[in-house]
């Protein structure tokens, strides 16, 4: 049942906006999707060919007690509706000097993997030390940062009346002022397993040499939470939140691109899209980028603050999507091949602004979970490999060519990959360019905004617009970040906070 006039728009049908109809849909608004693409899911796209089938975006579940929330709200349970299957090993890893090691779920077996990796170090010690560092950290968070719309420090506790000795004992476990990768190196100082955990922030799309120690609370997320491959590949995430709305009166609306706000007196009444029709609406979530919704659609004050904020855009990808006529079986379904040197890596791409010479490839080969994905025998290996945002002197178009070469090289050197390219039977790609273009983010960015600054890095414009009237934010470029449960959060609360407005104004909610 409807609770106002006009419906709720949600601009993008990526996760954090199927997230959001889904929840409003399910406390009982009325909810209309508007999408500038022919499906729903946004990054969560599928790619199928030749018998092949790719997740074009997100490939890594963690953290399903978002989406089990999700569902509880119509009293649903999540296993329901998709069938999950529990990874462990959750990464294999590929070293320059030929070491593998695998990341277990188990602290009690990771600790023995890491004393058999490198003997005598006391790494497993270190590591556990460092998950108990995680667990704290993770458990602030929960309890300041998630579930609710959060821009800044004073949004996350009342420091005039929280600020008692655990508050303060909670505030000096953030150890402010510290970044990830320090904190893990003083914990694991062995490069190679350092390198491993560091590229926990990669779910945001961030450097832990610049990103803030609260983010080491991923590593406890992923640990206690567990690695989780949904059958059919994570479009099937898309595929049942899509649904769950439908189910409960949701809308959709494909191909067609919001382009503006009516904004009478800074408060959204209407969405207006490309082709020229103005879609009346009691109230918008947009799943577009924040700073993109900031200045292409709302523009004026608003747009300029967030300007004057200095987001940067995390960092952008080069994908390629190979249909392979033999799969790898010394692979994992999930596997990082690294580079030779975190530093130097890191500073290609987010400070020189340039791909790095030696790049650190992520690998997904599902067919050892799900053999669907391919002919029999066959594997759809999606690789990816982080690439800096879009500058202005970067044509994608000339240096893809020479990118890939790069990339299939260290795949043969460093994963065992040798002959990787006899194997090769279909291929596509996306390109920093490809993503900024079909997806409609910042600079081509595929994790929203970067996580840097050792002390307020990990804060994003909030989920309730403190500028317009009836926007609320969702997505990766929205609190509390990039990454699928994160994206997944930011639209659950979109959506609870605008459901909450409603219920402080209800009279208004009816004009």
């Amino acid at each position: 049942m409807s609770r106002g006039i006009h419906p709720v728009g949600v601009i993008g049908g990526g996760l954090g906006g199927l997230a959001a109809a889904a929840v409003l849909s399910a406390r009982g608004h009325d909810v209309v999707v508007f999408d500038k693409n022919s499906w729903m899911g946004g990054k969560a796209a599928l790619l199928e060919q030749d018998g092949f089938r790719f997740d074009m975006g997100p490939t890594i579940l963690t953290v399903p007690a978002v989406l089990r929330r999700i569902f509880s709200e119509a009293g649903e349970k999540l296993e329901d509706h998709i069938d999950l299957i529990r990874l462990d090993p959750q990464w294999r890893c590929f070293f320059e000097d030929g070491g593998v090691l695998d990341l277990r779920e188990s602290v009690d077996d990771m600790e023995r993997e890491l004393e058999a990796f490198a003997p005598g170090k006391k790494l497993g010690d270190g590591y556990r030390r460092f998950q108990k560092l995680a667990e704290r950290l993770n458990d602030i968070s929960e309890r300041f940062f998630f579930w609710k719309s959060v821009e800044g420090l004073k949004d996350t506790m009342d420091f005039r009346r929280n600020l008692d000795p655990k508050t303060l004992s909670d505030v000096l476990a953030l150890r402010m002022g510290q970044s990830v990768a320090g904190i893990i190196r003083r914990h694991v100082p062995e490069e190679r397993v350092a390198q491993m955990l560091d590229h926990y922030t990669q779910y945001v799309g961030s450097s832990p040499f610049a990103s803030p120690a609260v983010l080491c609370a991923i590593a406890h997320m992923q640990a206690s939470g567990g690695v989780w491959y949904p059958r059919g590949g994570t479009r099937a995430v898309a595929e049942a939140l899509k649904a769950f709305a439908e189910r409960h009166g949701a809308r959709f609306i494909t191909d067609t691109e919001v382009t503006g706000l009516d904004m009478p007196g800074d408060c959204v009444k209407a969405v207006k899209t490309a082709n020229g029709s103005v879609h009346p609406v009691s109230a918008v979530v947009s799943n577009m980028d924040a700073i993109r919704t900031y200045r292409e659609l709302v523009g004026g004050k608003a747009a300029e603050h967030y300007d004057r904020q200095g987001h940067e855009a995390a960092c952008s990808g080069v994908v390629l999507y190979l249909g392979l006529s033999k799969r790898y079986e010394h692979l994992q379904h999930h596997d990082f091949v690294f580079s030779r040197d975190a530093k130097e890596e890191f500073d290609y791409i987010y400070k020189r602004g340039e791909p790095a010479p030696d790049p650190t490839c992520y690998i997904a080969a599902p067919a050892i979970t799900d053999p669907t994905v391919a002919p029999e025998g066959g594997e759809a290996l999606y690789v990816l490999v982080h690439a800096p945002y879009l500058r202005p002197h970067h044509d994608w178009n000339a240096m893809f060519p020479a990118y890939r070469q790069t990339i299939l090289d260290k795949l043969k050197r460093t994963a065992g990959l040798h002959d990787i390219e006899e194997r090769i039977v279909f291929e596509s790609h996306l390109t920093p360019q490809d993503i900024h273009d079909r997806y409609k983010v910042l600079n081509g960015a595929i994790y929203g905004l970067a996580s840097h600054g050792k002390f307020t890095g990990a804060f994003k414009p909030g989920n309730r617009s403190r500028h317009i009237e009836g926007l609320y934010l969702a997505g990766g470029a929205a609190h509390p970040g990039p990454g699928m449960p994160m994206v997944m959060m930011s639209g659950w609360i979109a959506a609870d906070a605008l459901d909450s407005d409603r219920a402080a104004r209800p009279a208004e909610a009816a004009e």
